[in-house]
């Protein structure tokens, strides 16, 4: 559980005006391998943005992993980095007073002295702020001043992936930006953080790790997979990541229970327009066997569930077969397109 600061409906009204004010300022600053919050870029740019750019000289992938980045967000720093760009204290002093609400649960307030209230519409791009004087600038720095070969960063939020063309640059990249997160109050989480073997000779030199296959890891809910084409060449491959799949079915088990009687027809058109957002997401190449799989999931769970209705009813093959062709559940769909470095490789 996360505590939300959600704001009332005139702190948001100004939220929004300041927001305006300061994203267009702002946006002239952030970096290109920057996506999260930001007008203009998804998740999916950050996602072809991972797979074009492990498909240079990448050979180790840094999958890191920010402690409660929200909620340790010191507001000493946020003060200094504010007033690096801001001159008007006025509106310091406004940025501040949200960071300090608190959040109030069970009709208790509970003071904060650290993070920024998730909820609120300021939040996201004072995240951003954070991050881009703590990491990006710094990782623009380094890069040019301290490594030896290439180096590459996407970040989404607080989520982020590097990757490295040499072993050395790796693994002095992530002591030096354990160094750098602790001058700042963040903390790399020492489990869910990763430096791994990735890339065109992953799945050779992985022997050298003792593993048969390379390593994974999972961004932005797809679980990246080093793996060759139909021509013998590298490619990425992206399926849905466990975790975020399973977690959707027991909701949506949970939510097809409660709803079991409605309309049949209302259901159908409820879970068909679950199954559109989830192919919009997820309909990325190479994934449609997941698709297929979290679509046949959700049919059986939905056949179970209207046959529950009443304890006669009993659907053999033929029951299943003419209730499909009545309401069809809408197919596994591939939306997204293929990023250039995955069409053609030299």
């Amino acid at each position: 559980m996360r505590p939300l600061g959600i704001p009332t409906l005139e702190d948001k009204l100004v939220q929004q005006a300041v927001r305006m004010v300061l994203e267009p300022i702002y946006e002239a600053m952030f970096l290109g391998f920057s996506h999260g919050f930001r007008p203009g870029r998804n998740p999916h740019q950050a996602l072809d943005a991972v797979a074009e750019t492990i498909g240079r000289k990448v050979n180790w992938v840094l999958d890191a992993d920010i402690r409660s980045f929200f909620d340790t967000i010191d507001h000493g720093w946020m003060r200094k980095f504010i007033e690096h760009r801001i001159g008007d204290q006025r509106l310091i002093r406004l940025l501040l007073k949200w960071l300090n609400a608190g959040v109030m649960e069970d009709g208790k307030l509970h003071e904060v002295t650290a993070g920024t209230p998730q909820g609120g519409i300021i939040s996201p791009l004072l995240s951003n702020v954070y991050l881009h004087y703590v990491l990006d600038l710094w990782v623009q720095q380094w890069r040019k001043r301290d490594a030896r070969g290439e180096v590459y960063i996407v970040r989404y939020a607080d989520d982020f992936v590097m990757g490295f063309q040499y072993e050395q640059d790796a693994r002095a990249m992530r002591s030096a930006l354990a160094e750098r997160f602790a001058q700042h109050s963040l903390q790399l989480h020492p489990e869910k953080t990763r430096l791994i073997r990735f890339g065109r000779f992953a799945r050779r030199d992985s022997v050298l790790d003792g593993r048969k296959r390379p390593e994974t890891f999972v961004f932005l809910g797809f679980t990246h997979i080093c793996a060759e084409g139909p021509n013998g060449k590298f490619r990425v491959v992206r399926r849905t990541a466990r975790k975020k799949r399973v977690a959707k079915l027991a909701a949506l088990k949970e939510e097809i229970e409660r709803r079991k009687h409605h309309r049949v027809a209302e259901q159908h058109k409820w879970l068909n327009s679950v199954l559109r957002g989830h192919n919009q997401y997820y309909g990325v190449p190479g994934n449609y066997s997941a698709l297929r799989s979290f679509r046949h999931r959700v049919r059986s769970q939905w056949h179970r569930a209207l046959q529950r209705r009443s304890q006669r009813a009993k659907w053999n093959d033929a029951s299943h077969k003419a209730f499909d062709t009545r309401f069809p559940l809408l197919s596994p769909q591939i939306t997204r397109q293929h990023p250039l470095s995955m069409l053609s490789r030299p």
